[in-house]
């Protein structure tokens, strides 16, 4: 079968109400998107790295505990896994305010490579594929998948709380775009990346030269699929998430899963009709709604047993 591989930062977030702790979770869209597809009886593997302490070991416990490979993920010493303490806004707060932990060591993606075969899926994004200091290997397990014909799913947004300065990682980005097959984004991204512009509008203006492929949700969690100058859309729901990272992250696990179900592959992706496209999208927004709960990220257990017993691909 094929298989995922998921290329992101392990970070564990931690909800603050006042200046009591309330909750703790394995944070990111990428790492959890994994989590639930690797529940589903999808294999996944997981590239990355934390420390080994004991946020580490919440991480890797985590992952495991829901099936995913963890044996691409480096154990380092020297440093601490990366901590993000949010506390939710208030009635005059437009965002969290979110403040980032955590050190790595010199010597930054040390990993053992996966096998990687034609048609499996790469997932990966975030700050952690432009940061300089695993770029350049990270960018080279990247460039491999490509020449071994896998397809390419980018989420270039970024965590909260993160500050940077686009024009600094804008080279990075672009070369990301360059190589991906299917691009999945947020308003926020967009406001960082290309300020200024709709969803729409950067898909015109630059996603389309480089990507034909692009999933944007909007800022009331509707959605546009672009693709090859169509789009298909969804509707904003009726009540809004009230787990925006879950429900992300289950949005981009199920395209990945539509994409695997669905026997696409990279040679077809860009040729696909607008009622394909139709079909990943109405199952992204299943997968979605599924992991759209408080206490997970991830999809609820009778979700995913519901979806690994199901033989019939036409029916996941």
């Amino acid at each position: 079968m094929r298989k995922v591989i998921a290329i992101g930062e392990c970070v564990l977030d931690t909800i603050f109400r006042g200046s009591q702790p309330e909750r703790s979770f394995v944070g990111g869209r990428i790492m959890n998107a994994a989590a639930s597809l690797a529940s589903a009886g999808v294999p996944v593997e997981a590239v990355s790295e934390c420390g080994r302490d004991g946020v580490g070991d919440i991480i890797v416990n985590f992952l495991e505990s829901k099936h995913v490979s963890v044996r691409s993920i480096d154990r380092f010493t020297d440093g601490h896994t990366a901590l993000s303490a949010i506390f939710p806004a208030g009635d005059n707060s437009q965002e969290a305010r979110i403040i980032n932990y955590g050190s790595y060591p010199p010597d930054r993606f040390d990993v053992v490579w996966p096998r990687i075969n034609q048609d499996d899926i790469i997932i990966f994004g975030s700050l952690y594929s432009v940061e300089p200091q695993q770029r350049e290997r990270l960018f080279e397990l990247i460039t491999h998948a490509v020449e071994r014909k896998a397809i390419i799913v980018y989420l270039p947004g970024f965590q909260h709380g993160i500050s940077v300065r686009i024009t600094h990682v804008m080279p990075a980005i672009l070369e990301n775009l360059e190589i991906s097959n299917i691009v999945i984004t947020h308003d926020r991204d967009i406001r960082l990346i290309f300020p200024g512009e709709t969803g729409t509008e950067a898909y015109r203006n630059h996603f389309e030269f480089y990507c034909q492929n692009l999933l944007h949700v909007n800022s009331d969690f509707s959605t546009s699929l672009h693709h090859r100058g169509d789009t298909q859309s969804s509707p904003a729901p009726a009540t809004a998430p009230g787990n925006p990272l879950g429900w992300q992250a289950g949005l981009t696990a199920g395209l990945v899963h539509a994409i695997i179900t669905l026997g696409i592959t990279r040679d077809n992706i860009d040729a696909l009709h607008s009622s394909m496209w139709s079909n990943i999208l109405s199952r992204a927004l299943q997968w979605a709604n599924a992991c759209d709960l408080p206490a997970s990220n991830c999809i609820p257990a009778n979700f995913a047993a519901q979806i690994a017993s199901n033989s019939n691909p036409a029916q996941l």
